[in-house]
């Protein structure tokens, strides 16, 4: 078929590193089984493949009759196989040498499971930034794969797409392919007869252009609606089928398609992603304005001809969006240097498996899917921070206290750790940023606060739950509007100040705090309360944590009532396995709302595997209750808890001040 269309078609396999076994193992049988089982029945239906490295390994060890599926695939020259980052990174996001590093882990992995190093590579959320192209290069990649968007904010028109075109950086030059926002849009979501009449009509009007789609597999049978859509409606083989009965249309791979033809020019793209995640990356504020351009030029029937002209943001915007974000991404950063400045012998497999875990993309950044609001996706991050941390204090240990700024905010943290335990520090309220617990590789630390978002206003507004029909098919994610927890105008409520442990207020005000230098051996911060002032240190013994305050007053002032939190994320968030005992009395799980007066606190998580005490010098009065935050996923909106959180007073009723509490994490 000399003048048949080429149509391209790949599809990306991932599951976020840390998400539950049984949602991975559901994704298998429910999208990615199936998938490859009705393409094995058409083996002239040539496709790409990729899926991210420990998805694989999954699959491989759990679903081993899906592994042989592709792997038989692979053999019979139907599926050419596509690389990436190992753990799915953004790549742009990442040091150099770490790009380089998984880029050939996986290209590695791939040869080891199916004899076949890739030459094409995904690009993890279509995140393009030129820097990357070296590494990209130098991994003997060959060409990648992002959207037609990203031509389009170069300066192309939409009829000079449907090929390859070629860039460089440096010199070193690869080849890039512009996916079809339109086919994006189109499967598996329209009806079969409507996606072929549109690829026809591309023949037809772009001759010599080839059809290019690439896009999650997810869309096949995970996203709502669509495993009954696409198996048992049978549209996947209806749609297979018609394109092979289709003389106009021919599937071919991504490198025999690049072999046959030239590139249609240079080109230099912009840093940019698609367009939905150009809008996510933007400040609730900005993000609106720009959703009501958006719906302007759409309403004036001008967006298809001016949307690359409204570009939005970039992904790194994230990085600012949130600040637990930003952290993560600073202290993976900051442990990187610090294996890659080990001696290549000490240079450990388990290290760096370790590094390349903390880099997966999915708890960096939020938009339609969940993402950094999700406390077990985050905690995957931290944990392999934590034992990365770890294993870097056995090669080269570091001293117990001392002082960075690693969040590049121009101040700097105090790090502050021992054999078992480590606290960083955050001025000026001297509170804890990250907590972490070496033999349990957990931070306790990590939580996020409640902030705004650009997409609560669809909740304000009571849109309705229900899915509209989509042109005959059905709906996509980014269309719906739903809800898997009922959510009112009181749970969009944002915090005013960081949600860290060991923030004191008085009358609502957070008391700032400055380091008090000199020969002490722990952590030593000093404040001023009115005429008088209060100190606060911190002190670490095997792993048992203490803060303690003292403070001086002129009596004849006004008793302050001097409250402090504490935000403890648990591992069991409010699941069966949290169990919370307030003076040797069970009174209930971790999402329980208590109050009282106390002095012992114990929060036993089976998840966690043992339990943090907690013990004041005095009783005091407490209340504690679930920290939660308000997201959207495709699946719909919903509340997640993110951490316990205990709130105590401390009555300042003399001109002196002394108190003191002690936090211990024990393993069962």
């Amino acid at each position: 078929m000399p003048d048949a269309l080429p149509f391209l078609f790949g599809v990306h396999a991932h599951q976020p590193i840390g998400n539950f076994p049984a949602v991975v193992d559901d994704a298998v049988l429910r999208c990615y089984h199936p998938f490859l089982e009705v393409l094995e029945r058409y083996p002239e239906f040539v496709f790409a493949f990729h899926s991210s490295g420990w998805l694989l390994a999954h699959i491989a060890e759990f679903h081993p009759a899906t592994f042989e599926l592709l792997r038989n695939m692979v053999a019979r020259g139907q599926v050419e196989l596509v690389g990436a980052g190992d753990t799915e990174p953004v790549l742009a996001a990442i040091p150099q040498i770490d790009r380089l590093e998984q880029l050939q882990s996986m290209s590695g992995r791939l040869q080891a499971y199916f004899g076949q190093r890739p030459v094409g590579a995904w690009l993890t959320e279509r995140v393009w930034d030129p820097a990357v192209v070296p590494a990209l290069v130098d991994a003997e990649i060959r060409y990648v794969v992002v959207d037609d968007y990203h031509f389009l904010c170069a300066g192309l028109e939409s009829q000079e797409l449907g090929g390859f075109y070629r860039t460089e950086e440096n010199g070193q030059a690869i080849d890039v392919f512009p996916i079809s926002e339109a086919l994006r849009y189109r499967l598996p979501f329209s009806q079969v007869t409507d996606a072929i009449a549109f690829l026809q009509e591309q023949a037809a009007r772009q001759p010599g252009s080839a059809a290019i789609y690439f896009d999650d597999i997810e869309k096949f049978g995970l996203w709502p609606e669509t495993y009954d859509w696409v198996y048992e409606r049978g549209w996947l083989a209806q749609f297979i089928e018609a394109v092979l009965a289709a003389e106009q249309i021919q599937p071919l791979h991504f490198q025999a398609y690049r072999q046959a033809q030239r590139p249609r020019g240079m080109i230099y793209l912009p840093t940019v992603s698609y367009s939905e995640m150009n809008e996510w990356t933007l400040s609730p504020n900005v993000a609106r304005v720009y959703d009501q351009f958006l719906q302007q030029e759409r309403d004036a029937g001008r967006l298809d001809t001016r949307k690359a002209l409204i570009r939005g943001g970039i992904w790194k915007g994230f990085l600012h969006r949130y600040p637990e974000s930003n952290w993560m991404h600073k202290r993976m950063l900051q442990l990187s240097a610090r294996f890659h400045a080990l001696p290549k012998r000490l240079q450990s497999d388990t290290l760096r498996a370790d590094l390349h875990a903390a880099q997966a993309n999915d708890a960096y950044w939020h938009g339609l899917f969940g993402g950094i609001y999700l406390p077990h996706l985050r905690r995957a991050i931290h944990h392999h921070l934590t034992r990365l941390e770890a294993g870097l204090d056995q090669l080269r240990k570091r001293p117990p206290l001392y002082w960075e700024d690693v969040d590049l905010d121009g101040r700097e943290e105090c790090f502050y750790h021992d054999a078992e335990t480590q606290i960083i520090l955050h001025l000026p309220y001297a509170s804890i940023q990250e907590w972490n617990h070496y033999p349990s590789a957990h931070d306790f630390g990590d939580t996020l606060a409640r902030r705004d978002e650009a997409y609560y206003d669809k909740i304000r507004q009571g849109e309705s739950a229900e899915a509209a029909e989509h042109e005959g098919g059905i709906a996509s994610a980014h269309d719906r509007i739903s809800f898997k927890t009922a959510i009112h105008s009181e749970d969009l409520v944002f915090d005013e100040l960081p949600c860290q442990s060991f923030i004191d207020t008085v009358d609502g005000k957070a008391i700032g705090y400055q380091a008090v230098t000199g020969t002490a051996k722990n952590p030593h911060f000093r404040g001023q309360l009115g005429s008088g002032q209060i100190d606060k240190a911190f002190a670490l013994q095997r792993g048992k944590l203490s803060v303690r305050y003292a403070g001086t007053r002129a009596g004849d002032e006004v008793a302050p009532e001097l409250r402090t939190r504490m935000y403890l994320a648990m591992p069991s968030c409010d699941g069966p396995a949290g169990c919370l005992s307030v003076d040797d009395r069970v009174v209930g799980g971790f999402a329980a709302e208590l109050s009282g007066t106390a002095q012992r606190f114990c929060l036993d998580d089976a998840v966690l595997g043992g339990r943090v005490e907690i013990h004041f010098s005095t009783p005091v009065q407490w209340q504690a209750w679930p920290q939660r935050t308000v997201s959207q996923s495709e699946a719909g909106f919903e509340k997640i808890m993110q951490a316990w959180v205990l709130e105590w007073i401390w009555e300042w009723a003399g001109e002196s001040f002394a108190e003191s509490v002690t936090v211990q994490v024990i393993r069962s």
